[in-house]
Order: C-alpha cells, then structure tokens, then sequence
C-alpha cells in the first residue's frame, strides 16, 4: 500500500479525491490527521508554484510523500481574478459567502456574455526529499450566475453554471462533478503516472 498525505485540511476535497484514487493501491490521508504538519505559505503567483510550494515544504518536513493541489476561479471579466488569491479573495481564507459575496459585486454590471469563467487545478507530488516528481492540470469552463444556486459542493461552485447542464456546480450532484469538474480532470491524466511510480517505488 502506497502511503500518500494529501497536503491540505479540506475534508471536502478528501472525499473528492478518495473516489477517484484507487483504494487497494494509495491510502490517502489528510494534514488534519497528521501531527506536526506546517502551514505552507502561498507565495507563488501561479497555481502551478503554490502546488509545487505545498507537495515540497510538507513532503521534507514530514518526510513523507505528500500530494499538494492548487486550485481557484479565473474570470475573463476580472482579467483572470480571483487566480491564485480564490481562497482569501475577499480578505479572509475560506470564507466562501464573502468570497461569493466579492465576486457577485465585482460582476455586477458584466452581462452574461461576458461572465465566462474557468476552474483552474494543478497537482504536484513531491518525494520524502522534496523533489517534484509528478505534476499535472485540469480546468472546466463555465459561466459565473448572477445569484446562488445549490448547496452542494464548496468555494464559488453555487455561482459557477456548466452550460451544457444549465445547473451550478452547487446543485449538480456528485456523480457529475466527479466526471466534469477541473479537479477531476486533472485526476484523471494524474493517477496513471501515479500508478507507474508506485510500480517503480515498489
């Protein structure tokens, strides 16, 4: 069994990530169960370097493999904001209403057409040693909606609408998320070269 820490407390995206990871192969755990874990300042300007910032600092510390992710909303209207700064948008780290509550000001007067979006994942996998050994990403296109929508999921998905299913990510249930959201498809090209390390580190 190939012991992997997925570096963030988010219970939410645990449960996420331990429907796509292969049971019988990863035990997956999170910082939250691991005493003596750091916190990890975001300083990158990228959701690639803040990834790569997590996997390594926690993976020396630990001494452990450590899986890190980073992820946030791009809007075109904002010039790509929030980006990297999606979790403390509004001034506070996740505090989703008034990152929610910011984002809806900020659009106010943007009219649908131009309300285009993207959620944005990037992986990285870091060694015992903090050596960067896998990375990869996905992202999912959308549009941001006027008001919430769903209390499903977390972050801005109540504001973020899947065109092709005319629904929020906060009301289109697991299942679906699973098979569309970035996170999923970032999985998805992650967990191959995933399962080919395990082989070589066996």
């Amino acid at each position: 069994m190939f012991e992997l820490v997925l570096g963030t407390n988010n219970a939410k995206k645990l449960i996420e990530l331990r429907l796509l990871l292969p049971e019988d192969q990863v035990q997956l755990t999170t910082l939250a169960e691991i005493p003596g874990s750091i916190d990890v300042e975001e300083t990158g300007d990228t959701f690639q370097a803040n990834a790569a910032l997590k996997a390594t600092e926690q993976a020396k510390h630990l001494q452990r493999w450590v899986l890190a992710e980073d992820s946030g909303l791009t809007v075109s209207a904002l010039k790509g904001q929030p980006g990297v700064m999606s979790a403390r948008y509004a001034g506070t780290h996740g505090d989703d209403e008034a990152n929610n509550d910011k984002l809806l000001r900020e659009l106010e007067a943007v009219p649908d057409e131009r309300r285009d979006a993207h959620f944005n994942c990037y992986l990285c996998l870091s060694d015992p040693d903090g050596q960067v050994r896998l990375e990869e990403n996905g992202r999912c296109g959308g549009r941001i909606a006027h008001q919430r929508s769903g209390g499903a999921g977390f972050g801005y998905d109540p504001l973020f609408i899947i065109r092709e299913y005319h629904r929020t990510f906060g009301e289109l249930d697991l299942t679906v998320k699973r098979a569309i959201s970035h996170r999923s498809r970032a999985l998805r090209k992650f967990i191959p070269h995933l399962l080919r390390l395990i082989e070589q580190e066996s």
